[in-house]
């Protein structure tokens, strides 16, 4: 969907016009009060559920989570997917031109934040003539902009769901995405982010940045089961099974993880990264308010669901657990499932059964509350 009418940033900047990229699952119905917003985290689209007609490997990011009979059924309620702006997958982002001079934005495209993806957001719904949001929804960086919705706008949400989240990064998360963004911005073929011009792409840092992120989605445990000390090839006759090189794939995990980034430079934007970790870095709605998250958490006024995973490091139950404290001290509506699970931060996405009968349960729950309310 085109706006025309400029978007204020956070930053100062003004966003001139866009487009937003967006899917919708189910039907809306009469009174618009069934409508969910679903919020991407880093590498994901506005493509959530469903598999596009004659494309291979096409199915949406979250189609285990969302669809006729899932635990958050389609067959109940409208779901809207948006892609973000500064993003690669269809919304104005650095790939695009810039409406006044035609130019591609590359490094010129604004900085963007969590708040501005909710403004526009907004705005969307707005064009869809939906004033309330039966519930919004996220995982990880999904999460801090669900939370961000209850607080942004208040009034226009029932429900926030937020799932292997997180108040705002510690220094360790900070630290992982300046490594990362080092990695793109010191590659030859970076060009000071106007790599398009130059008809190259910035692989190598992209591989790189991907490589360091996937390390924090997984588990020791996972990582240790899945691959564990496995050598990728015995090529050699030495007794060890080493063939004592420096430079080349020795471990399984190695390999596993030169395949990831291989695969992400392939078809992310080097820009987007840079834009979309940073909005990360700077979420934190406590920040004016001297770090006071009960302070910051009273504005909101919907029920709450929050999940976190046990073996979760990067985004750890503890923050999601202050997140439940400082509501709590606001008296708010609040469920909390802390899942035992080994798969690390990437859990949100997998097929836990107890995570997927919570969620399940909070938006049957939802929907009978919204049958309640109809004449």
């Amino acid at each position: 969907m085109y706006f025309e009418a400029p978007l204020a940033l956070q930053s100062g900047a003004t966003l001139r016009a866009y487009h937003l990229a967006y899917e919708t699952y189910g039907t809306l119905n009469a009174d618009k009060s069934n409508a969910v917003l679903i919020c991407h985290a880093l590498n994901a689209s506005h493509h959530v559920a469903g598999v596009y007609e004659g494309q291979e490997k096409s199915e949406g990011w979250w189609d285990n989570m969302i669809g006729p009979g899932k635990p958050v059924d389609t067959q109940r309620f409208f779901v809207i997917g948006v892609n973000n702006l500064g993003s690669c997958f269809g919304s104005t982002g650095p790939m695009h031109a810039h409406p006044d001079t035609g130019e591609i934005y590359g490094a010129d495209f604004p900085v963007v934040t969590v708040e501005d993806w909710v403004d526009a957001q907004a705005k969307l719904l707005d064009a869809l003539g939906i004033q309330t949001l039966a519930a919004v929804m996220g995982g990880s960086l999904g999460g801090m902009q669900a939370l961000s919705w209850a607080l942004r706008y208040p009034d226009r949400v029932a429900h926030a769901v937020v799932v292997a989240s997180a108040p705002n990064l510690t220094a360790e998360n900070i630290a992982f995405n300046e490594v990362a963004r080092r990695a793109i911005v010191t590659d030859p073929d970076f060009h000071g982010g106007h790599f398009y011009k130059h008809g190259v792409v910035p692989q190598r840092g992209l591989r790189i940045a991907r490589m360091i992120g996937h390390i924090t989605y997984l588990s020791d445990d996972v990582m240790n089961e899945k691959f564990g000390r496995e050598l990728r090839a015995a090529v050699t006759s030495n007794a060890t099974g080493y063939r004592y090189s420096t430079q080349d794939v020795e471990f399984q995990i190695e390999s596993y993880l030169r395949h990831q980034g291989d695969k992400f430079s392939e078809y992310f934007d080097a820009n987007t990264y840079l834009l979309i970790t940073r909005a990360l870095d700077y979420f934190d709605p406590a920040r004016t308010l001297g770090g006071n998250l009960t302070a910051a958490l009273a504005q909101a006024t919907c029920k709450f669901l929050l999940v976190s995973f046990s073996t979760d490091w990067r985004f750890s139950p503890s923050r999601s657990r202050e997140i439940v404290r400082a509501l709590l001290d606001n008296k708010r509506d609040v469920s909390y499932a802390e899942i035992d699970a080994p798969h690390g931060h990437d859990a949100f996405l997998l097929n836990d059964e107890r995570y997927m009968n919570v969620v399940r349960s909070y938006f049957e729950n939802m929907s009978q509350a919204l049958a309640g309310d109809r004449p």
